[in-house]
């Protein structure tokens, strides 16, 4: 089972020690402010793999497997450097400096609106991991979605809206 970056409770994983100990490394990007949204793009939602249902920290998920929407307030927290260069639920590479997210049942990949109701911004992440496995937590965000959104400073309410293929489309 594939679920490496978010099989931790979250407690560890915020506030100092996690986020980067200066500027981003060389080449690693610019300022988390300039790192541009992701870009949604239609991809196929395969069952099995990374959309299988699974068991996290002794509760079973059924991961959605059809484009379909999903919204949710709740709680945001964030992963960092402790999970930097490990393998997603995607198999992807968790880069703290890309706009991802991990989510427990949004099919992957997916893309997501997030919210900060707090201050108003809105980002686009990918989502290519599962998580948070806090129960009162609804999404992690990767350290530079964390900083773009203004909830780096530990657990944030959010919204957040899965977009939907005819989303992508028409480019909402």
């Amino acid at each position: 089972m594939l679920l490496a970056a978010c099989t931790t409770t979250q407690t560890a994983t915020m506030g100092t020690g996690n986020g980067p100990d200066g500027p981003p490394p060389a080449g690693s990007g610019p300022d988390p402010q300039q790192v541009p949204d992701a870009v949604p793009k239609i991809e196929p939602i395969v069952s099995g793999g990374p959309n299988k249902p699974y068991e996290a920290l002794g509760r079973n998920y059924t991961p959605v497997t059809r484009d379909e929407p999903l919204a949710e307030r709740g709680l945001a927290s964030w992963y960092g450097k402790r999970f930097h260069g490990r393998r997603t639920a995607s198999g992807e590479l968790y880069n703290m400096y890309a706009m991802t997210a991990a989510h427990r049942t949004m099919p992957i990949p997916s893309y997501a609106r997030v919210r900060n109701p707090v201050n108003g911004r809105e980002i686009i992440v990918r989502i290519n991991d599962r998580g948070p496995f806090s129960k009162d937590r609804v999404i992690d965000l990767s350290w530079t979605a964390a900083v773009k959104l203004g909830v780096q400073g530990g657990v944030s309410a959010v919204e957040v809206t899965r977009l939907t293929n005819d989303d992508i489309r028409a480019g909402v």
